[in-house]
């Protein structure tokens, strides 16, 4: 057992596929296939079942994963603490987003970064608010951005982003050059719902269930996971959603989507920096806490960041 053959194993943990490990580790799948068997032989157990094409840990696999991802998170932690130890910022960091943050928000604010402290790489994992709680609570991630409150006590929010959300419809509908539409109606339109996990299904299920009106009443046609599966739904005529302004901004701009209130309701959220409670920040992410109070303070990318590094 070493680093090298832990980073494999957790990678076709992560991704469930010896070829998508193999290509995401610029390996050959023969390659990693031998590393999990030489593996498998050390511990004298099987530590994943292949079911058709997807991989799956066993209970001894998952076992196993939860400590190698917190060696392969001590190993960095001690190489980012030498680094700002001899007065250099760099090494790599790992982070997650959910959709909308990973999408649209997080990409020019890590340009910033980079033009900053060049000697960074940056790892962005993205997936639903779900999934990146969950990995900011195994320790895959140092730090998540998200668009709903998670409840585990393990964890630590700050509110970070201020987002809104609105009914989004094409250009060709009869209510797109509508400002409002009633609730009464929107319940027999055809109706694109996000998957369970996302956060921004999440905020919109809060809002609808204040105002006595539970998802359920909705018709919705499908279910999709991502908000670009969403978008382009929309611009088939699949139905109409709720998504952030932010990830249909391009679009709005060029009149192939259009915005429209729902009477009576707001569907305005925040997204929230999220930490282990209990791990300690690597240097690195530390700098890039301070970076992102930074960019707030001066009025450049992300505003309404308010937060103290030692909170976290």
């Amino acid at each position: 057992m070493d680093l090298w053959r832990l980073q494999i194993f957790c990678r076709v943990v992560e991704l469930r596929s010896f070829s998508k490990a193999a290509k995401a580790l610029y390996l050959s799948q023969r390659t990693v296939s031998s590393h999990i068997k030489d593996m498998e032989n050390h511990f004298e157990c099987k530590l994943v079942d292949r079911l058709g094409r997807e991989v799956t840990p066993t209970k001894a696999g998952s076992l196993l994963y939860d400590y190698a991802t917190k060696i392969i998170a001590l190993k960095k932690e001690a190489e980012n603490a030498l680094t700002e130890f001899q007065g250099k910022i760099k090494g790599h960091l790992t982070i997650g987003g959910s959709t909308i943050p990973a999408g649209y928000i997080l990409p020019p604010l890590l340009g910033k970064f980079k033009e900053d402290y060049p000697g960074v790489v940056v790892t962005l994992i993205q997936g639903d608010t779900g999934r990146i709680i969950m990995d900011t609570l195994r320790g895959n991630v140092e730090l998540g951005i998200v668009g709903a409150k998670a409840q585990e006590a393990q964890l630590v929010q700050k509110k970070i982003i201020d987002d809104e959300m609105f009914l989004i419809v094409p250009q060709q509908h009869r209510w797109a050059t509508k400002r409002h539409v009633a609730m009464d109606e929107l319940v027999t339109e055809p109706f694109i719902m996000r998957e369970p996990g996302s956060g921004t299904r999440k905020s919109m299920e809060q809002v609808l269930e204040k105002a006595d009106q539970p998802v359920g009443s909705l018709n919705v046609v499908a279910e999709m996971g991502s908000t670009e599966a969403i978008r382009q739904g929309i611009k088939a005529g699949v139905g109409v959603s709720i998504l952030s302004e932010c990830a249909v901004r391009e679009e709005l701009a060029a009149g192939s989507l259009k915005k429209v209130k729902i009477q009576g309701l707001s569907f305005k959220r925040a997204f929230y920096l999220t930490v282990h409670r209990h791990r300690t920040q690597s240097p690195l992410c530390r700098t890039f806490i301070k970076f992102l109070d930074r960019e707030s303070n001066t009025k450049r990318g992300v505003r309404q960041i308010h937060f103290s590094t030692t909170t976290l």
